[in-house]
């Protein structure tokens, strides 16, 4: 059996599809990266030569997310069989260990057994405006190495177990957790001010066609145009955020495992979210992963 997968979905975004390809390409290999073409796209077929391409229609509909969600869900279920895990997420996700563990993240899933869901902690990387100019091209660590802290992207996203994930990833009916040392997914939505911009309009674009406002579709708030906001002044926000001084969130770790817990009653389970209005500066360690 192979270790590992990763599975995403993917509309236009070349951007982040070509970050994730260096990424899960370069550290699984092309044959094992699955990529849903929502919409056919030829750019995505075309960056994506050597992976696994399927292809999707892609008109807009309200209930995008919801569908979404379930054909990855049996997509990774499937793919079960023949990996050991499989690494799911949206495709300006990318989930990195910390090199300060002693190896990447394939080195990691060799050593970990199976039946087991893996949680990163989440973390955003944002572009600081005010320090960091330099466009991103073979690589976005190194030009971009500021973080805030994320709990709505600590996701249980490594999959080797048989369960069922909640739409947009955040949730999963395992009943363990576990948060490995040095694990971290990251957000790339905020890396770069201009790769945000197209991404937010392409989105605004999809959204407009539904005919329907935020609440009433399956679709995330934040694909709306009013929920957008001024683009330069959601980055130079990023500034006023206090950095700390070393790059240590064993802390929070700690939290999420002794907040977990049942969700209610959906068969779900869940840890606490809180925000930390926190900012780190990676290590040097980490420029070039991807």
């Amino acid at each position: 059996m192979q270790t590992a997968a990763a599975v995403t979905m993917v509309r236009d975004d070349a951007f982040f599809l070509a970050a994730w390809l260096r990424y899960y390409g370069g550290l699984l290999g092309r044959e094992n990266c699955y990529i849903v073409n929502h919409g056919r796209g030829e750019e995505v077929s075309r960056l994506a030569e050597g992976c696994n391409v399927i292809g999707i229609p892609g008109e807009a509909h309200k209930n995008f997310d919801m569908k979404r969600w379930r054909l990855l869900n049996n997509l990774v279920m499937g793919l079960r069989s023949y990996y050991t895990h499989v690494i799911v997420g949206d495709v300006d996700e990318l989930v990195v260990r910390d090199p300060a563990e002693g190896g990447n993240l394939l080195d990691l899933l060799r050593e970990t057994r199976g039946r087991r869901v893996l949680t990163p902690i989440g973390l955003e990387l944002v572009q600081r405006l005010d320090l960091e100019t330099s466009p991103v091209r073979s690589a976005i660590l190194g030009p971009r190495r500021h973080v805030r802290l994320a709990p709505h992207y600590s996701k249980p996203c490594i999959v080797s177990a048989g369960t069922k994930i909640a739409r947009g990833g955040h949730y999963t009916q395992h009943d363990r957790i576990e948060v490995p040392p040095g694990l971290y997914l990251f957000h790339l939505k905020f890396c770069d001010f201009d790769a945000y911009v197209e991404a937010m309009d392409r989105r605004n674009a999809i959204t407009s066609g539904l005919g329907k406002e935020a609440g009433e579709v399956s679709v995330g708030r934040h694909w709306f145009a009013e929920a957008r906001g001024e683009d330069r002044a959601v980055f130079q926000e990023f500034s006023a955020l206090p950095v700390q001084e070393r790059f240590d969130l064993g802390w929070l770790r700690d939290e999420m495992i002794e907040s977990f817990r049942p969700r209610g009653d959906t068969g779900y389970w869940e840890f606490d979210k809180t925000e930390h209005a926190r900012q780190y500066r990676l290590p040097e360690r980490f420029d070039g992963i991807f």
